[in-house]
């Protein structure tokens, strides 16, 4: 009863309460099914036309696509993708890690549309460190990967490589230099390791014995771990020194050596001795892949000119009008490969599928004393010739074997000896006598100032 009695604020009449059931509308169009029906109302088909409209006018306003190769190529190279031409005529991107392609591994070329294949296939880059990279031997290895498009990472402390033999790669954004030494880890990401760390003349490794065998030891196993930390393969350069003062000649592969385990050149002997057995344990305790080269006498252009090497001693003598010293009788005897015939045995080493050890050297064997006649021939035939006392534990022979590599590498060297020191005079020549210009200049000067 008191909500009767309400009045209703407005000023119109209560509205009458409804009461009872109320019908619901009737559908409008209704032959049609649910779905038209819906598409039909509160406008939405117009709206569905107006919007592909839209789209198709922006479709045919857009400006045309490149290229295929000027935008699709770059951007595959810039994240590491690479395209792989399949028979039938297309294209296939697939991801594949830097340096790892094969041989259907190609780039699009600039200007080539889908559907055509590219007349060539080019062989993907690799990235490879070189320890000892700015040294003799490595620097020589480092042009020719150069050469054949790898992006090098030269890792060296300078104790007897130059920059001076990799300065001319400065600037080429496939090239890297990093003064390190391989005694401490270093962390990198490489497809290949080529270990080639490690002073290997004598006047140089007797410098500092214990520092030697760290390096053939610490430094390899530094160079082991990062290579089997990224998966790549690594070759170890070793010596012919493991073979010591030989019972056996020529040396084979399968000579176990006669080494002195504790004379004064027993730092570099035993040092490479001792990588050589952990590679073997890497390849076999941690399925490495791993290559070993040892490397017989080697001479070319930037060897260091005061090293102790007997090739190296004998230009220098020659060129400076001074005595070619020979120690001992001069009848020891030893074989000289030229250093581009060593380079080519690396790399085939390296991308061959055997793991040594291998023979690499020249098996032309030539005397103290007929070395000295080649070098008279070249430089001075009135060079003098200095006779002195043998040095400790000196091979008295030493000649390689290479009949594996001839096998199984498809390698043996090309230049001769009468043939390469000539080069090697040429590159002498001018660091020796400008060497000479610069002391005479630097000592005029400072004789200038101390009489001022």
């Amino acid at each position: 009863m008191a909500g009767s009695e309400l009045i209703y604020r407005g000023h119109e009449a209560a509205p009458a309460e409804t009461t009872g059931y109320s019908p619901k509308p009737s559908k409008r169009l209704p032959w049609l099914s649910r779905s038209a029906r819906y598409l039909l109302g509160e406008h939405r088909l117009l709206f569905a036309l107006v919007g592909m409209a839209l789209a198709s006018a922006l479709f045919l306003l857009a400006p045309p696509p490149r290229p295929a190769g000027s935008g699709a190529a770059a951007e595959a190279a810039r994240f590491g993708v690479v395209a792989i031409v399949v028979s039938g005529g297309g294209a296939l991107v697939s991801p594949h890690r830097s340096g790892m392609g094969g041989a259907g591994a190609v780039v699009m070329r600039p200007g080539s549309v889908g559907g055509k294949v590219p007349l060539g296939l080019r062989r993907k880059g690799l990235r490879i460190v070189v320890t000892g990279g700015a040294g003799f031997v490595g620097s020589h290895l480092v042009d020719r990967l150069m050469e054949r498009g790898d992006s090098v990472i030269v890792v060296d402390n300078f104790f007897t490589g130059r920059k001076e033999n990799v300065v001319h790669h400065f600037g080429n954004p496939n090239f890297e230099l990093i003064r390190h030494d391989v005694v401490e880890p270093i962390l990198l990401e490489v497809d290949q390791i080529y270990h080639l760390a490690c002073p290997a003349s004598p006047v140089h490794y007797k410098f500092n014995p214990v520092k030697t065998i760290k390096t053939n030891v610490v430094g390899t196993l530094n160079m082991l771990g990062l290579a089997k930390r990224v998966g790549a393969r690594f070759l170890l350069t070793s010596t012919s020194e493991v073979y010591g003062d030989p019972l056996q000649h020529p040396q084979v592969e399968t000579y176990w050596g006669n080494v002195n385990p504790i004379g004064v050149r027993s730092c570099y002997d035993e040092g490479k001795r001792t990588a050589e057995t952990l590679t073997m344990d890497y390849h076999r305790g941690a399925n490495l892949e791993v290559r070993i080269a040892r490397i017989f006498n080697t001479y070319g252009p930037r060897m260091c000119i005061d090293d102790g090497r007997v090739v190296s001693n004998f230009v220098a003598q020659a060129l400076r009008k001074e005595p070619l010293t020979v120690y001992g009788d001069g009848k020891q005897t030893r074989s000289f490969q030229y250093v581009s015939d060593l380079v080519e045995g690396l790399m085939r080493l390296m991308e061959g599928e055997h793991v040594g050890p291998f023979n690499l050297g020249n098996p032309g064997e030539f005397t103290m004393l007929e070395l000295a006649k080649v070098v008279q021939d070249t430089i001075d035939p009135n060079a003098r010739i200095e006779f002195r006392a043998n040095t400790e534990d000196d091979p008295h022979k030493r000649k390689p074997d290479i009949t594996r590599a001839k096998e199984l590498l498809g390698w043996e060297p090309k230049i001769s000896l009468r043939q390469g020191l000539p080069l090697m005079v040429s590159d002498f020549r001018k660091r020796v006598f400008g060497d000479h210009t610069d002391a005479a200049t630097t000592a005029s000067a400072s004789g200038g100032a101390g009489s001022s």
